[in-house]
C-alpha cells in the first residue's frame, strides 16, 4: 500500500500498532493516576495537572490536549518535515486518548485512597508507555517537540534543559497541591526515568556468541538456515595444542541462543562458548543506527 509516495510496508504497519500500544499506556497512566492525584511529573502532562489545580474552570484533559496540538502546531511552523510522522500520529493519538478515557470513566477521585499504590501504577504505565513509543521511533510531543525547536535554533544542551524544565514543574507541585503530593510528583518522575531504561533494554535483550568449534560447516549451516540469523567467521590455532579452529561471532534472541547452544554441543562436545547479554546491537536484523 501506499500513502503519498511512501511504500507502506508490513515492519511501518507493525510499528504504528506499537506507537498506538504505547501511547494508549501512556495516555492511561496519565488520566487515570496522575490526574486525579496532581501526580506532577514534569513535561506537558505534568504542567497540564498544575494548571488544572489552578483554573477549575476548565478540566485537565482540555489543558493536555491545548498544550499538545499547540507543541504540534510550534513544530509544523518551526521544524516543517523535520517534525516526522511517527511524532505527529503519536502526539494526536496519546492526545485523543486522554480525552477518550475521560468520555468513557469521568475522573473525579482516585481509585484508591492508597496513594503509593497509585504512584506505582501511574510510574509503570507510564514508563511501559515511553519505552514503547522511544523503541519505536516516536514521541508524544509535547516537551519534546520543544526540544527540538530549541535544538534547531541554539546551542543549548537539550538534556539539560529539559531536566530543569521538568524539575520547575515538579517543584511546583509543592505549592499548587501539598508537600506530600510534591514528594511522590519527585519520586515518580525519578521512577520513570528509571523505568523506561530497563523496559527497552528488556526489549531489546540479544545476546552475542562466540563459537570457538571444530565442527565449522554444521553450525554455520545451522545459524545460517535453521535459525536465519548471519554470523562472522574467521581461522584460529589452540595455544596449548596448536589444532586448527574456527571463531564463529553471531548474535541473535535469547531464545535462538539457547537453541543454537544445544545445538554445537551434539555436532562437538568440545566448542568452547562464549555468551554475551546486551541491549544494543546494531545493524541489518538488529536496531538501525542513529536510533
Amino acid at each position: 500500500m501506499k500513502i503519498g509516495k511512501h511504500t507502506v510496508t508490513k515492519q511501518d504497519a507493525l510499528d504504528i500498532f506499537w506507537l498506538s500500544v504505547g501511547a494508549t499506556f501512556t495516555a492511561a497512566g496519565v488520566y487515570f493516576f496522575k490526574i486525579p492525584n496532581g501526580f506532577s511529573t514534569g513535561g506537558f502532562s505534568g504542567l497540564s495537572i498544575l494548571l488544572g489545580a489552578l483554573i477549575d474552570t476548565i478540566d485537565t484533559a482540555d489543558f493536555v490536549t491545548v498544550l499538545n496540538l499547540a507543541s504540534l502546531l510550534a513544530g509544523f511552523i518551526f521544524l516543517g518535515r523535520g517534525l516526522g510522522f511517527k511524532t505527529v500520529y503519536c502526539t494526536l493519538f496519546y492526545t485523543g486518548m486522554v480525552n477518550v478515557f475521560e468520555w468513557i470513566l469521568p475522573m473525579e477521585l482516585p481509585f484508591t485512597d492508597q496513594i503509593v499504590l497509585e504512584l506505582c501504577f501511574a510510574s509503570i504505565l507510564g514508563a511501559i508507555g515511553a519505552a514503547f513509543v522511544f523503541r519505536y521511533g516516536g514521541s508524544t510531543g509535547g516537551t519534546d517537540i520543544i526540544a527540538l525547536i530549541v535544538r534547531k535554533f541554539t546551542s543549548a544542551d537539550i538534556s539539560s534543559s529539559l531536566l530543569v524544565a521538568d524539575g520547575i514543574i515538579v517543584a511546583a507541585s509543592f505549592f499548587v497541591f501539598d508537600v506530600k503530593t510534591g514528594l511522590c510528583s519527585v519520586i515518580g518522575m525519578l521512577i520513570k526515568s528509571y523505568l523506561v531504561q530497563m523496559v527497552i533494554d528488556g526489549m531489546n535483550k540479544r545476546k552475542s556468541l562466540m563459537i570457538i568449534t571444530s565442527a565449522k560447516a554444521e553450525i554455520v549451516h545451522y545459524i545460517t538456515e535453521e535459525l536465519k540469523r548471519s554470523a562472522t567467521v574467521w581461522d584460529a590455532h589452540g595455544a596449548f595444542t596448536d589444532a586448527s579452529k574456527t571463531v564463529i561471532f553471531t548474535a541473535m534472541t535469547p531464545y535462538q541462543a539457547a537453541k543454537l547452544m544445544a545445538f554445537a554441543k551434539t555436532v562437538d562436545a568440545h566448542a568452547f562458548v562464549t555468551v554475551n547479554q546486551t541491549s544494543e546491537i546494531y545493524g541489518k536484523g538488529f536496531l538501525p543506527f542513529g536510533q
